[in-house]
């Protein structure tokens, strides 16, 4: 009976982030939370990485499948792992930027914020050659104080319209169950992590899924930056 119950729960939780009505509500140059339906694509996202041990199998399975993603990069990972960056550009995928040191963004000053920003895009570029590129603030995070720079900026914020909420350390059995039960959609946005063994492996049965109910797995669209 306890074990029914919580087979229900996993599924029942619903990986749309709350706040996604909202966020649709801003302007899309500002805030990207979904991509067009029409396209029948997913658009896989990868956020904290590079990993040492992680982000090369998941490396391997997307070349197996042919597919591409979005690799929001921490910038002192990259610095630490610059042949995993080069690997990730070399083979396709779309660098992003997830700050320097992933730190609490509502808790710093908008200078720091910035400089958190403005760091990682440096550090990027030596690999991908682009000035820019798509932002994704730690855990989520919008402090108005981040939004106004954005705004000032024409900075465009990369979010996500589906959460496999993966950063609970979840059994790749468990994400299967809720990525089942809850299937994202066409346009859908999916955030994930590249620096735990369980979604990889998770992914190693959706993929082939996914491919074959007709689904596109392309990297985020350029204006995503």
């Amino acid at each position: 009976m306890r074990g029914r119950r919580k087979n229900r729960d996993v599924v029942a939780v619903n990986p749309r982030p709350r706040k996604l009505h909202l966020l649709r509500r801003l302007p899309r140059w500002l805030v990207l939370t979904e991509c067009p339906a029409k396209e029948r694509a997913l658009y896989l996202s990868f956020d904290d990485g590079p990993h040492p041990e992680h982000t090369p199998r998941l490396l391997d399975l997307l070349q197996q499948h042919g597919a591409r993603a979005t690799f929001f990069l921490i910038g002192e990972n990259a610095e630490k792992h610059p042949e995993l960056v080069r690997r990730i550009v070399a083979e396709g995928h779309l660098l992003g930027n997830h700050s320097y040191s992933h730190p609490a963004f509502a808790k710093i000053p908008a200078a720091e914020q910035a400089s958190e920003i403005d760091r990682t895009d440096r550090i990027l570029a030596e690999f991908d050659g682009h000035v820019r590129h798509p932002f994704r603030p730690p855990s989520g995070a919008l402090p108005m104080s981040l939004v106004m720079q954005c705004v000032r900026k024409r900075r465009r914020i990369a979010y996500w319209s589906y959460d496999t909420m993966d950063y609970r350390r979840d059994t790749k059995e468990t994400l299967l169950e809720r990525l089942r039960g809850f299937p994202p959609t066409p346009g859908d946005i999916v955030l994930m992590h590249d620096d735990d063994a369980s979604i990889v492996g998770a992914l190693e049965e959706l993929i082939p899924e996914w491919r074959a109910a007709g689904f596109a797995l392309p990297a985020l669209p350029a204006e995503a930056a």
